[in-house]
């Protein structure tokens, strides 16, 4: 049984090396690192079986700039599984809970760039439907995402959507 819950210090080097596992590379495991060391994580989950951490998600910070000034909210990257546990909905799970604890606190929107066939099923839908674009260039329509958490906001929010500075590097 898989049980989700708040990354604790002691989960650091596995959340690291099952980002490089999942991603093949060690670019979403360096980023997650600098977040971390910076101070910049709002939510970090894992995904525990057995004492073993098997999925990671992570919230941090996001804005959108535009006439009405800043609006934050966060931004959801990266989500990770362990390739022989993939599609068993542990992503799914993850993707829930966080979205249950921004809910609580109140956060306006999650944007995401990620996979257009998965992330619709939780609310998800292309960001430029609002009027809000990813500040980096040549990122397709169809995989930059938003979910309103914040209604409300769907109707006045507008602009460029920005991450951390820690995602720079990997665009």
């Amino acid at each position: 049984m898989v049980t989700i819950r708040h990354e604790a210090s002691d989960d650091i080097s596995a959340v690291h090396a099952l980002n490089e596992r999942a991603f093949g590379q060690p670019l979403e495991a360096t980023i997650v690192d600098k977040i971390r060391s910076s101070g910049g994580i709002e939510i970090s989950l894992v995904a525990e079986e057995q004492g073993r951490v098997v999925g990671h998600i992570l919230f941090s910070s996001a804005g959108i700039e535009g006439p009405q000034g800043i609006v934050r909210g966060m931004g959801l990257a990266p989500m990770a599984v362990l390739p022989d546990l993939q599609r068993q909905g542990i992503g799914t799970q993850l993707v829930k809970k966080g979205i249950e604890i921004l809910r609580e606190m109140h956060c306006p929107f999650i944007i995401v760039l990620g996979h257009p066939d998965y992330y619709p099923r939780f609310g998800f839908e292309r960001a430029s439907r609002y009027g809000i674009r990813c500040i980096w260039k040549g990122v397709p329509d169809d995989v930059f995402l938003v979910l309103w958490l914040d209604r409300a906001k769907a109707e006045t929010v507008r602009g460029i959507a920005r991450y951390r500075d820690e995602f720079n590097e990997a665009v």
